[in-house]
């Protein structure tokens, strides 16, 4: 296996001319001449998975690939068919790689090399527990999201326990007939993990990208959950919402929406910029432009009393509450602002007013 590209070989000479020197006797190696020695050991002897870590490791940062290490031990543990390399055991770590692994190795960290993203390196990214497929350009869900999915959980928990002693929704028939809606569905990682952690629910998801929907669908029915999910290409500043109430009013609405502030946009990573939906990610000048319009999608679809749940900016709670001031005809008000687990106000929990006079039509 041709471990070392020439053209990266070329680049690390270029950058570092005294690389192919051979070190004065007794020196200590840097990392670069360390990593040049692996190279060559790599194409003479055995390579086991441990060796291959370090070495793309050091090929990796060399790079300045970010989260070098990590990415390294996710392509190495991949192809040896284990999530983390902290979950294989010593044979497995100590074993040496075939030819077609060490091949598989190569390709999929020469993908990681132009910047692009692990998690669509490997074509998989875990959830909530499951197991969700990835592909570009597709938004890829984030860690404190699974802090969002959290919410409504503990919510629908909340409401049922005092009339049922509900330890935890997923163990009570008491929430069928929950009808969830959430909007900029992605990969359906929120919309699916929701349906397994509420088993009675129903969730109509919707994406305007078609490739979101393609791939939400595509995990939906990987995860055998088609038969209680319904995804729909829509774009939530559509005029027409009556296509999102075939099983009636809702009861929650949940949204990772675009929320950068537009401005923000070019500070983002590399691997963001070159491979993912921007669209999903750009909220316009003051990072609300979605969340405006999903906030007044929510005063004619969300039945009285009931929650939109939103991840947002840390400056936009304050933003949003203000808003919704300014929009009474709305009905809505910020109840709750939860923090992720940096401890920035991440979350809002926004409830609609009851009463029935409140309906609008």
């Amino acid at each position: 296996m041709k471990v070392l590209t020439s053209s990266l070989y070329r680049k690390l000479l270029s950058l570092f001319p005294h690389l192919g020197k051979s070190p004065a006797k007794g020196s200590n190696l840097n990392p670069c001449h360390r990593l040049l020695r692996k190279y060559f050991c790599y194409k003479a002897g055995v390579v086991t998975a441990a060796d291959l870590v370090n070495y793309w490791q050091g090929v990796f940062e060399v790079n300045e690939i970010p989260e070098a290490q990590a990415s390294s031990e996710y392509i190495v543990s991949h192809v040896l068919g284990a999530k983390t390399f902290q979950s294989l055991n010593a044979s497995s770590i100590s074993t040496p790689l075939s030819a077609k692994q060490q091949e598989q190795i190569q390709q999929l960290c020469a993908k990681r090399l132009q910047r692009m993203p692990v998690q669509y390196v490997l074509g998989e990214w875990d959830f909530q527990d499951l197991t969700f497929k990835m592909k570009p350009p597709v938004f890829i869900p984030r860690p404190e999201t699974e802090e969002l999915v959290s919410l409504i959980v503990d919510e629908e928990c909340r409401k049922r326990s005092t009339s049922a002693n509900c330890k935890h929704p997923q163990l009570s028939p008491e929430n069928s007939g929950l009808v969830i809606l959430e909007v900029g569905c992605g990969s359906g990682a929120i919309a699916l993990s929701l349906l397994k952690k509420l088993p009675h629910s129903r969730v109509i998801a919707t994406d305007k990208s078609q490739a979101a929907v393609n791939l939400a669908r595509e995990n939906a029915a990987r995860l055998h959950l088609q038969d209680r999910v319904k995804i729909l290409h829509h774009d939530v500043s559509s005029s027409s919402w009556e296509c999102l109430l075939p099983w009636g009013l809702i009861d929650t609405i949940i949204s990772n929406p675009p929320y950068i502030f537009h401005e923000d946009m070019t500070q983002l990573a590399a691997e963001i910029l070159r491979y993912e939906d921007l669209g999903a990610l750009d909220g316009g000048k003051d990072g609300m432009s979605v969340i405006k319009q999903i906030l007044k999608l929510a005063s004619y679809v969300l039945k009285d009393g009931r929650s939109v749940f939103l991840e947002v900016d840390p400056r936009h709670p304050e933003m949003v509450e203000n808003w919704l001031c300014s929009h009474p005809d709305l009905l809505l008000f910020v109840s709750a602002t939860h923090n992720d687990f940096c401890g920035k106000p991440r979350f809002l929990h926004i409830q609609k007013n009851g009463g029935e006079n409140n309906r609008r039509y």
